[in-house]
Parts: structure tokens; sequence; C-alpha cells
């Protein structure tokens, strides 16, 4: 106790370089922690861009493709599922609920797709959330859409605008439906998955702006108007994928596997959340990147109090001998320095802790308004309390350097001016 005294007392009298030095762990503990709870926020909103479906189903590829296109829609399916064999999957006796997409075409580098309106009650984000229409409403035309948040953003549309797809992923089209335009009925609220990037029609409308089009071009002289189309049969005649809700968990992989044996046509059926955590695996180097540079920072920040406690030392040789002279045997001196070195870590964590949860408070909302990112504003976990706990073992170590050559000095050394 007399030494934490000893040590408090000579930390108030260096009040200016002891803030300083615990405001610079206290930044990069807060860096350290800020990078953690950044890191399981990202896991966690990506494996829940897509959550309540069970079965993703496509043309037989690998799962991450299929993941990629008909989620993320990045990239192509190698080919399409014929209506029939949609039709044949939504009749199985464990199938709840199916919804088609279609993909193919884009504006302005936005993806579009195609599907229907079970799409806006069954896709489900981050734990369970639906999509919400901050603006208009769900289309009722045929040439109605309804598009993301950071389409409206970034284009600026709002509802009752006229938009014209585009043939093909460029952002740049050569090819464009202009004799069908849509009109932007509804505007979806922000959810931070690719719904945000989106403009999505209905299947209905992808055939109809493809009925007088074949092999990717227009078929010279033969064009069909708008309203010439409403007239026709629309049914597709193939999808790009399917999303599937079953009645029960536990006929997933058998269903799983009737469906990548389907006999009419090679079909894959996958498990979103684990293709999720596959792909999750081939970006992890980032988090072990972000985790070194944070931990870099914490070790220049108790470097940063060695240098202050070394710098100090050579100016407190006169207390360090007073207190000698006093009747302090050396290894109190050693306690002493080491204690000093504790304290300012210990107050760095602490503060360091409290400024996180302080700008988590601040910015969560906004993260995930803006960004998608959900972060958790839970308690410290075990993992990240013995990291802090770490931190403060390693400060008094650190301290116990100056200790040492302190404790090596004799009493004259202090009560000798040297010029």
């Amino acid at each position: 106790m007399i030494i934490a005294r000893l040590a408090f007392q000579s930390l108030r009298n260096r009040w200016l370089t002891a803030t300083l030095t615990v405001l610079a762990i206290a930044f990069s503990v807060m860096l350290l922690l800020g990078v953690e709870k950044i890191r399981n926020g990202a896991r966690d909103s990506f494996a829940n861009t897509i959550s309540g479906t069970e079965l993703i189903v496509g043309a037989r590829s690998g799962s991450l493709q299929l993941l990629l296109y008909s989620v993320f829609r990045i990239g192509n399916a190698t080919n399409n599922i014929t209506w029939q064999s949609y039709s044949d999957i939504a009749s199985h006796p464990d199938v709840a609920w199916i919804v088609p997409i279609s993909l193919g075409d884009s504006h302005r580098g936005f993806r579009v797709l195609g599907t229907t309106k079970d799409y806006y009650e069954h896709y489900r984000f981050r734990g369970g959330n639906r999509i919400e229409v901050a603006s208009g409403k769900l289309g009722e035309d045929l040439f109605d859409t309804v598009i993301g948040a950071d389409v409206a953003a970034q284009l600026g549309y709002k509802v009752g605008d006229k938009i014209v797809i585009g043939h093909g992923l460029g952002s740049v089209s050569f090819l464009e439906h202009e004799d069908k335009p849509f009109r932007v009925a509804g505007i979806l609220a922000k959810t931070g998955t690719p719904v945000d990037r989106t403009v999505h029609v209905s299947l209905e409308a992808i055939e109809a702006i493809h009925v007088d089009w074949q092999s990717g071009a227009p078929v010279p002289g033969q064009t069909v108007s708008a309203d010439q189309v409403r007239a026709m049969d629309l049914k597709p005649k193939a999808i790009t994928a399917a999303l599937v809700g079953l009645k029960s968990k536990l006929a997933i992989f058998r269903v799983q596997r009737e469906i990548n044996e389907y006999p009419d046509e090679p079909l894959s059926a996958i498990l979103p959340g684990a293709a999720l955590q596959e792909l999750w695996g081939l970006v992890a180097i980032a988090e072990t990147a972000l985790a070194a540079v944070s931990a870099m920072v914490v070790a220049t920040a108790l470097l940063g109090m060695l240098t202050m406690i070394l710098t100090a030392l050579n100016e407190r040789r006169r207390e360090m001998a007073i207190l000698r002279a006093a009747g302090a045997r050396p290894v109190t001196i050693l306690g002493l320095l080491a204690a000093e070195a504790g304290m300012l870590t210990a107050a760095g964590v602490a503060t360091g802790t409290v400024l996180l949860y302080a700008a988590l408070f601040i910015l969560r909302p906004i993260l995930d308004r803006e960004y998608g990112l959900n972060l958790s504003i839970a308690p410290p976990t075990t993992s990240e309390g013995l990291t802090l706990a770490v931190i403060v073992l390693v400060g008094f170590i650190a301290g116990l350097v100056p200790a040492m050559l302190a404790y090596r000095r004799s009493l004259a050394d202090g009560m000798t001016v040297r010029i």
C-alpha cells in the first residue's frame, strides 16, 4: 500500500506526462478492442446476409459460385433452371415456400433481379429482419420496379422516375430495352446487404423485355411494344436460381440430396450458412492483418510509456536517492517504478475501454443504418478480458526495466552533481 501510494503521488506530480501516456495507451486499447468488435460485427453481418433460407438451388456448379451470383449478385450462373424443374421443387412435400430469381440484366452497373412478391415476404437478413419499403410501394404494374437504397442514393432516383434496363452486366450498356421503360414504384429501406444495390422487377417483366430478343440481341424487324406485350403469355421458361424454405429443418439434408440427384437436369442445392462461412474463410487473412496492426499499435504505446519512464528516470535520480536516504530499500524503488508503469497501463486500459463503449453507443445506429454493420455493445468477452489483462501485465513488466536500472544505482549516485 505504501508503494502504491508513493507511485500515485509521483504520477500526480507529473500529471501532464502521465495523462499523455494514459491517453496514448487508451487510444491504442480502443483501437485494439474496436477492431475486434468490428471484425466480429462484420463476420456476423456477413453471415446474416441471408437468413431463414434453408437451401439455395441453381444449376450444377460450386457452392461459392452459386452463393455469389444468387445472393451477392457477383458473376453469372453456368446455366439456368427450367421452369418445370422449379415447379417440381416447389411441389415437394417438404418445401414450405420457394422464391424464384432471374438475373442477367443491369441498370448503370446495378444488377436487375426478376422475382415475385414472395421475395419481399420470405427474404430475411440479420437474424430475421424483413425487407421494408422506405418510400412508394411494391410494384403493381408489369413495368414497375422497386430499387434498393444504394441505387436510389447513387443515381438520385425517386418514386415515379423512369429507368431503362440494359442488357448485360456492364456499367455502360450498348444494348438497352429502350422501348420498354420501367417506373420506380418504390424504394427499399437500407439493409446493408446486396438488396441495396439491386433493381427488382417481376419475372413477367424479365420475359416481357426479351420477347423480341434472341441470343442477346434484338430480332431484326421484330418489335413488340409495351402495350402489345401486356396481352402475351409471360410465363417464364427458365430462372437463374431459387431460394427454398422447408417445413422442417430435419429435412434439409434429405431434400438437398434429392435435388442434387434430380434426374431431369443437373442441379445444385447448397446451405447458405455453410457457404457463407466458407466464403468468409477465404478473406480471413484480412482479420489477421487487422489484429496484427492493432497489436503493433498497443506495443508502440507501451514502448512510449517505457521511453517516458526512462527519460524521467535520469531527472529523478535525486528523488530516488532521497527515498533511499529516508530508509527505502532498493526493492522499494524497484516496486515504485514498476507500480507506476502498472498504474499507467491499467488507467490507459480502463480509459480506452470506456471510450470504446461510448463511441459504440454513439456510432452503432449510424453504422447499422448506413453500412449494415451491426456492432454489439455487450460486455468484453472472456478473450477480450484476457487480452486486457495481458496488456496490464506487460505494462507492469515493462516498468521493471527502468526499475532495475534504478535498483542498481548507489545512494551516492543521486547525491552527486554531474556536469
